[in-house]
């Protein structure tokens, strides 16, 4: 018999860590090559890790949502024949720095402490990521003595640098004077020798709620949606500006094409790859709307169009998948792609990738049967675009004969930006940009 260690494989160039949700698997149970084991999530996207290898499972390296490092080995499978495969628990950096004395001292400190240790739980005064619980678990530190760690992240939060930077610091001093006191006399010392955290952020009024009310817990993409709408509004100073454009042009276009492309392609033809294209070729026009901004005083100029698609889920929630270097697609690509995503979303086979690069997000709102809407940029972009739904109205048209009135298919645009780095000229500029292109609609293009 062998032993197989599967890890926690590689699922985007920006993704390093991922939370485990779920074991789909026991110790003791058969699995098949190519069988889901477990469950994770990264950032807004859910995976499947598949195994590898035929065997039956007999160890599991982590719990469900401690977060694991991309590499690391999660669970081991037995397997028919070969050597056996030694496995070593997962180590923190400073205990592989720590003398053997120094660590089989620390070691017996933090095994004390955890005999005495609650969970660490985050409050409406400090947040704490799944990695630093984790930490804190492992290091066995108290909640009392993690809430004196001064924190350098957002709203002095305490980071992954900032517990290590503690445990080093922690593991340096001198060992004695740890073991010659109980448990509770040091997190006295610790909480009195630490220095002034950063002042807090007012907490929030609680809301009463009465016996015939229903408390419903946020999802897990819930919850990370609404930070980062709320770290959006408190990062960029949000501004607006609104635009009207006719798209008589492309509906009567889209309705003399759509039934041609569902037989030759086997696809909708939708709006949504025209309205792409146009906002590509409008960022292309205009850099400037292409930009992030970095630290206080610094521009990162994006060389890709990057282009993100709000999209909706079957649990009534958003994700972005990314249309990667969108000015370089035709239409027919364009659509391919959008379909693609927008598939693969409702099914939720996104990978990381997917959703990964955005340097300009499109919401369409008008799916939903808003004329117009004043979305929240998806940072760390400095604009959005909401598109509208498209209405029949009557509209003043103007010939070499004279005005008159006539019904027109049109359509509100509102976009969003950063007023730090985009001021209203650009702004505007952009968006008219965009109604350009629409209205420029050619009714003899092929696709």
């Amino acid at each position: 018999m062998a032993k197989f260690e599967l890890k926690l494989p590689k699922m985007g160039e920006s993704v390093a860590e991922a939370t485990i949700t779920s074991w789909l698997k026991d110790v003791g149970d058969t699995i098949e090559a190519d069988e889901a084991v477990l469950e994770i999530a990264t950032d807004k996207v859910d995976s499947e890790v598949p195994s590898e290898v035929d065997g039956v499972l007999v160890e599991k390296l982590f719990d469900v949502d401690d977060v694991v490092q991309v590499g690391q080995t999660i669970a081991v499978i037995e397997t028919e024949g070969g050597d056996t495969v030694e496995v070593k628990a997962p180590t923190t950096e400073s205990t592989k720095e720590e003398s053997p004395k120094a660590a089989a001292d620390v070691a017996q400190t933090v095994v004390a402490a955890k005999e005495t240790t609650q969970p660490v739980i985050s409050s409406g005064d400090r947040f704490y990521s799944p990695l630093v619980k984790n930490i804190a678990k492992q290091e066995g530190i108290s909640q009392a003595e993690l809430d004196t760690i001064p924190g350098t992240g957002k709203d002095g939060r305490v980071t992954k640098n900032d517990i290590k930077s503690y445990l080093q610091s922690r593991s340096s001093a001198p060992v004695e004077e740890v073991k010659s006191q109980p448990v509770a006399e040091q997190k006295a010392t610790v909480k009195a020798e630490a220095p002034s955290q950063p002042k807090e952020k007012p907490t929030t009024a609680p809301v009463a709620a009465s016996g015939e009310d229903e408390i419903i817990e946020m999802t897990r993409m819930g919850k990370l949606i609404s930070k980062h709408m709320v770290d959006s509004v408190q990062t960029s100073a949000h501004v607006q500006s609104f635009i009207e454009a006719d798209v008589t042009e492309i509906w009567n276009w889209r309705n003399k094409h759509k039934n041609n492309f569902k037989k030759r392609e086997g696809e909708n033809l939708t709006f949504t790859p025209i309205f792409m294209e146009a906002v590509a070729k409008a960022l292309r026009d205009f850099p400037m709307m292409n930009i992030s901004v970095q630290g206080d005083d610094s521009i990162i100029k994006k060389k890709n169009i990057n282009l993100g698609m709000a999209a909706a889920l079957p649990d009534g929630n958003l994700i972005v998948p990314v249309i990667k270097n969108a000015d370089q697609l035709n239409l027919l690509g364009m659509a391919k792609k959008v379909n693609d995503l927008a598939n693969r979303a409702r099914e939720n086979k996104l990978s990381p990738d997917d959703i990964q690069g955005g340097t300009y997000t499109v919401t369409n709102v008008g799916t939903f049967g808003s004329i117009m809407g004043t979305p929240i940029i998806n940072q760390p972009q400095v604009g959005i675009l909401a598109l509208g739904a498209i209405r029949k109205v009557p509209a003043v048209i103007e010939t070499p004969q004279g005005d008159f009135i006539g019904i027109r298919y049109k359509m509100f645009m509102s976009h969003s930006y950063d007023h730090r780095v985009v001021n209203g000229a650009l702004g505007g500029q952009f968006v008219k940009a965009v109604k350009d292109y629409l209205e420029a609609w050619d009714s003899d293009r092929e696709i």
